[in-house]
C-alpha cells in the first residue's frame, strides 16, 4: 500500500550514490518509512526527498559525511500540504505533527540502512544536531501576499506539490521585531554577518507578523533578498579583522557580501504567531560551490 502510493514498483530505483555503491529502491525506501511512522499518503513526500538529495547538486555524499553535522531539510510546497496535514505554523520545527516528524525520520532511516550514513562510519559529524532525527516543514505560501512560493519561484505551477531539500546546518533562531522591512531585516542581516561572507545559500524562515510588515510595505521576495545582500557587505580588511577566512588574497578595499547572490538566499514563510522570531538556517559548503538545494515535483 505504501509503494502504491507513490505509484512505484517495489524494484524501482529512487536514486543513487555513486561514491558509496548504494542504490535506493521503492521497497527499501518503504520499510524504512513504515518503521518511521508513515502514513501511505507520506510516501510521496518522502520518495520525492530522496530523489532531491541524489540529485548531483545536492551532493549526498559530502554532505552527510561531513565533520559539519549537516541534516537534509525538507521543505514541502503546493495542495499536499493540508491534504496530509503538514505544519506549517506554531512550533514549526518541534513535535506534535505526525506527518512531519515521521518523514523527515524517515529519510533519516534511508540514510542510515541503505545508504551507510552510520555515525561514526559515514556520519562523521564532530557535534551533530537535534534535526538528524527530523527536519520537515511545509512553507507557509501566504496566498494573500505578494510573496510567490518557493517551489513557484523554482519554476513548477501554484497548483504543483514539491519538495526542496537542503543540506541544511544547526538554525539560530533571532528576534528580528519592527514596524519596517528595513528593521526586520536589519535582524536578520546582523545574523548574516556573525556566519561570514561563505557565499552559499542560506535559508530564512519568516514568521507571519514579520511577512505583514514585509509585504504590506510592498516588498517582494526579492526587494528582501538585495536588502540583506547589500546590508551585508564589508571590505576585504573588514572580514579579515573580524577572524574569518576568505576564499583569496584579493586586494584589502573588495567588498564581498555574506550572500553575493539575491537568489542564493531563500526567503519562506512559516511558524506561529505572538512573536518576530525568525530562522537563519545556513546550507552546508563554503563559496556556494559545494551543495545546494534541490526541487523535485512530488508524483502519486
Amino acid at each position: 500500500e505504501t509503494i502504491a502510493a507513490a505509484q512505484l514498483a517495489p524494484d524501482d530505483v529512487i536514486g543513487a550514490v555513486p561514491t558509496r555503491n548504494r542504490e535506493i529502491t521503492a521497497e527499501k525506501a518503504a520499510i524504512n518509512a513504515v518503521m518511521a511512522g508513515c502514513l501511505p499518503e507520506y510516501f510521496p513526500v518522502v520518495v520525492a526527498a530522496l530523489k532531491a538529495m541524489c540529485h548531483e547538486d545536492y551532493n549526498l555524499h559530502g554532505s552527510t559525511a561531513s565533520t559539519m553535522g549537516t541534516a537534509p531539510l525538507i521543505v514541502v510546497n503546493g495542495p499536499i500540504r493540508d491534504r496530509i496535514g503538514l505544519n506549517y505554523g506554531r512550533n514549526l520545527f518541534g513535535p506534535g505533527v505526525r506527518a512531519n516528524a515521521t518523514i523527515g525520520r524517515a529519510v533519516r532511516l534511508v540514510l542510515m540502512n541503505v545508504c551507510g550514513a552510520i555515525p561514526g562510519v559515514l556520519d562523521m559529524a564532530v557535534m551533530g544536531q537535534a534535526a538528524k532525527y527530523t527536519y520537515c516543514i511545509a512553507e507557509d505560501e501566504h496566498p494573500n501576499t505578494s510573496w510567490t512560493p518557493h517551489h513557484v519561484e523554482r519554476g513548477l505551477e501554484p497548483g504543483m506539490s514539491a519538495v526542496t531539500v537542503f543540506p541544511a546546518v544547526s538554525q539560530t533562531q533571532i528576534s528580528a521585531s519592527g514596524a519596517s522591512p528595513e528593521v526586520v531585516l536589519t535582524a536578520v542581516a546582523s545574523t548574516l554577518l556573525g556566519l561570514g561572507p561563505f557565499g552559499g545559500e542560506v535559508v530564512i524562515v519568516i514568521p507571519p507578523e514579520n511577512v505583514r510588515v514585509i509585504t504590506d510595505a510592498g516588498w517582494t521576495k526579492r526587494n528582501a533578498r538585495e536588502f540583506l545582500v547589500e546590508r551585508t557587505k564589508r571590505s576585504m580588511s573588514e572580514w579579515a579583522a573580524a577572524r574569518f577566512a576568505l576564499p583569496d588574497p584579493a586586494t584589502a578595499d573588495r567588498v564581498l557580501s555574506a550572500v553575493d547572490d539575491p537568489d542564493r538566499i531563500v526567503l519562506l514563510g512559516g511558524g506561529g504567531t505572538g512573536g518576530p522570531y525568525t530562522a537563519v538556517i545556513p546550507i552546508w559548503g563554503r563559496w556556494g560551490s559545494d551543495a545546494q538545494g534541490v526541487t523535485v515535483p512530488i508524483n502519486g
